[in-house]
């Protein structure tokens, strides 16, 4: 069990500030996830962590001790890099056994460790094999069990899964996160470009950018609350649609005019002489809907892209500026070159003036936040989606065109 602490810790190169004022508190069996932009400094944060880069300034506390010239080997930190590294020579109980046998445990404690963590990552049928003879995703849990048989207090993976194919890097996924339900009192921090390992690991990711951190808190809250526009398209994926407007009107609903002539209601609060402020508008491409409520967006679909589960609709895609993304749930043949209406939850949409949010604005105190349920199945209005023709009428959630399909 440890807790860490992170107090205005920065990391510069010579002239060049890679990371500064690093403020940020783990607890004792949090599931950390670091995630941001290449080159934001995720992976070097960690090896500062781990002893393995030197700090510039501020200071590292595991358990209330001051970290930063200890060296990495008594730091009570296991790490798992993103390359396996292991010995090829080396049967895989050997190479999970290596670092005990250095630190000059006894054989019998050796075997214990080595059989533990070969049961609770199901190597048990292969601890005898040479790496050659493992699949890449057997090779990764012989790197993760080579830092559980040390038993230490802080797990450090840096992207652990991004040499492995689709199919393994989920399996592989869902066994890191066995591995943390069944130690829940170790403290893990994972790095990750992938956000679908942050969202489905994290207690909590922590969004670097720009040398400092943009936003922590737990993944639902980023994906619903966040703080700026980065954030916003940063988490989720495809990202966030940001749409151009004024406030029209103020109060506990917003009334925002977009620059295409559209109004949206946004369940946002604005304040009496916040008339005329320019915003953007952000509606997520999975809140985007066809059920012919109030519209928030009407383009002519450019591209599609028909994934069986959602189909993608793409709009504006030689404009000069980012594409307008929809995502539907279930198959829409024929939508290419159509005219679309789309509306939104006035619950799931966003304001930002000068890229922050308006939810967030002079520091307001936001109650805990709770989950947006999603909407019951079948509740989708019957005004058609497209207004130019083509008498399409709306099925069991699935747009089915009476005229030509194209």
């Amino acid at each position: 069990m440890a807790d860490l602490r992170l107090t205005n810790v920065a990391k510069s190169y010579g002239d060049v500030d890679v990371l500064r004022d690093i403020d940020l508190t783990i607890t004792s069996g949090e599931f950390i996830v670091f995630v941001g932009p290449s080159g934001c400094g995720k992976s070097t944060l960690l090896r500062m962590i781990a002893g393995l880069e030197q700090i510039t300034g501020g200071t590292l506390e595991i358990d209330g001790q001051v970290m930063n010239d200890i060296p990495p080997s008594q730091r009570g930190i296991a790490m798992v890099f993103q390359s396996y590294a292991l010995y090829p020579h080396m049967t895989v109980r050997d190479n999970m056994a290596f670092a005990l046998k250095i630190a000059g445990q006894s054989k019998d404690q050796i075997r214990a460790a080595t059989d533990r963590a070969g049961k609770m990552l199901q190597l048990t049928p292969y601890l005898d094999r040479l790496p050659k003879a493992l699949s890449g995703g057997q090779r990764q849990r012989v790197a993760i069990g080579r830092a559980i048989v040390r038993d230490p207090k802080v797990y450090l993976f840096d992207e652990p899964l991004s040499n492995l194919d689709a199919a393994l890097r989920v399996a592989t996924r869902i066994e890191i996160a066995q591995l943390k339900a069944s130690m829940p009192d170790r403290t893990m921090i994972y790095v990750t470009h992938d956000q679908t390992e942050a969202m489905t690991l994290a207690d909590r990711i922590v969004v670097l950018a720009g040398g400092g951190i943009a936003q922590v808190g737990a993944p639902l809250e980023l994906y619903e609350r966040p703080v700026n526009e980065f954030v916003a398209q940063f988490i989720g994926s495809p990202a966030m649609n940001l749409l151009p407007g004024r406030v029209k009107a103020t109060g506990p609903m917003t009334t925002v005019t977009l620059d295409g002539g559209l109004e949206a209601q946004v369940a946002i609060p604005t304040r009496p002489g916040d008339e005329g402020m320019e915003v953007n508008l952000g509606v997520r491409p999975e809140d985007m809907r066809e059920d012919g409520g109030a519209s928030v967006f009407e383009g002519t679909v450019d591209l599609t892209e028909a994934l069986g589960e959602v189909t993608l609709l793409y709009f504006g895609t030689n404009a000069e500026t980012a594409p307008i993304i929809a995502k539907l749930p279930g198959i829409h043949p024929g939508l290419n070159g159509r005219r679309v209406r789309l509306s939104a939850d006035p619950q799931a949409l966003h304001l930002f003036h000068k890229g922050q949010s308006l939810l967030y604005r002079d520091g307001a105190d936001l109650p805990p936040y709770q989950p947006r349920m999603a909407s019951p199945s079948g509740s989708m209005g019957s005004t058609p989606a497209f207004p130019d023709g083509g008498g399409d009428r709306i099925e069991d959630g699935v747009i089915k065109p009476v005229g030509p399909v194209r």
